[in-house]
């Protein structure tokens, strides 16, 4: 190890020096689609050759920017069968909403993330990838998110991928000195602080700790330049203690089971108690009410999203199923049978980038027309559930 003094040279208000413990960190902030912070980046780790470099990824989205052909494994039978399903296609937006900024900009986002990589196995310095997995930050920001408040949180994220604003050549200046995803959360965070918390306040706690744990006395750490303040403020903090619960994606609440199959309980209660009133015609009567009421809407919102036949089928048969239980929803049952039926080709997936921020691209990309499987006939299965419901509790009273 070389004993001149670390940092060697000076650098803008974008490198900030910390002195811990016996480690020296140059905690750089950039902007994820700017070439400025690719050059401020590769830069930094020549000049300064420092023992480990830590970066703001995780391992999947560090594999998704390193190796462009990771669709090929993914494996989307795997991702629904671990309700995954949702997050994915999350993580498709916020992508997409980076990758129109980029195009804009001239560079892809991420950029100056894996130049930091290249540069440091070039001179075969240690990397760490320091930032939490990605999938346990959107779980736990939409369960912090109240209920009230996650229409929202939906509503931002569609928007931002419709938007079809020019931006100016000021605009364009401005956005190359911000981390624009991280500005993306802080406006989501304003209104919903509880989504903030972990979006942006948990990570920056997270990342410091990490940063703090890897080998060497000479850190370099490049993060979103909307993490450098809150970096700065926790990292002298010990917060080891925190690290396990922040990590974990929070269990659904006692109340929301308990709502959960207190519904499916009602319907079938009442059912019975029909036929003991008023026999056992009138309670098959309620029930292939509930089965049209379910399964008619659930196969309405397969047909509009043009799902395969097999798909259609599976719509109306599963949903009067699905809606007597918490577990596993419509939604789920219909994307799987759409992922088999009509899988996906790699091209569609290299090309979901595009197709996201157009309506039609919707319903002509196979991935996301999956997507459109479970989202309509989730929603016509939940139309059903309320339809049916109240019509066979009236009836119970009627």
């Amino acid at each position: 190890m070389t004993n001149t003094p670390f940092p060697q040279h000076t650098y803008t208000d974008d490198v900030s020096t910390i002195r811990l413990a016996g480690k020296t960190i140059l905690l750089i902030g950039t902007a994820h689609i700017s070439q400025e912070s690719t050059n401020l980046v590769e830069q930094v780790i020549e000049q300064e050759k420092p023992d480990t470099v830590c970066i703001e990824l995780d391992e999947k989205r560090f594999l998704a920017l390193s190796k462009k052909q990771q669709w090929d494994n993914l494996d989307l039978k795997q991702v629904i069968r671990n309700k995954q399903l949702a997050t994915l296609m999350v993580n498709l937006i916020l992508a997409s909403y980076q990758k129109k900024l980029g195009g804009q900009l001239g560079i892809m986002p991420g950029t100056e993330l894996l130049t930091a990589a290249i540069v440091a196995e070039k001179n075969n310095i240690r990397t760490a990838l320091c930032d939490r997995d990605v999938r346990i930050t959107l779980r736990r920001a939409w369960h912090a998110t109240p209920l009230w408040k996650k229409g929202y949180l939906l509503a931002t994220l569609v928007t931002s991928l419709f938007d079809r604003t020019e931006l100016t050549e000021e605009k364009l200046a401005e956005l190359r000195k911000k981390d624009v995803l991280s500005e993306l959360m802080s406006e989501i965070g304003a209104v919903m602080p509880e989504a903030k918390k972990a979006l942006i306040d948990e990570r920056d706690i997270y990342m410091a700790e990490k940063i703090k744990e890897v080998a060497g006395t000479r850190i370099v750490a490049v993060v979103g330049a909307g993490h450098m303040e809150g970096i700065q403020k926790v990292i002298a903090q010990d917060n080891r203690n925190l690290l396990e619960m922040i990590e974990k994606i929070p269990p659904v609440s006692r109340m929301w089971k308990i709502i959960g199959w207190s519904i499916p309980a009602v319907i079938i209660t009442s059912i019975v108690l029909i036929g003991i009133q008023k026999g056992i015609g009138a309670a098959g009567a309620n029930l292939g009410y509930w089965i049209l009421a379910n399964g008619i809407p659930c196969a309405i919102g397969a047909l509009l999203a043009w799902a395969h036949p097999a798909t259609v089928a599976a719509a109306f048969a599963s949903a009067p199923v699905t809606s007597l239980t918490p577990v596993i929803g419509a939604g789920y049952v219909t994307a799987f049978v759409q992922v088999m039926t009509r899988p996906p080709v790699v091209k569609e997936f290299e090309a979901v980038g595009s197709d996201i921020t157009s309506i039609g691209g919707w319903w002509k990309n196979k991935l996301l027309r999956i997507f459109l499987v479970f989202i309509l006939t989730g929603f016509g299965s939940s139309i059903g559930t309320w339809v049916g419901g109240y019509r066979i509790f009236t009836n119970l009273f009627s």
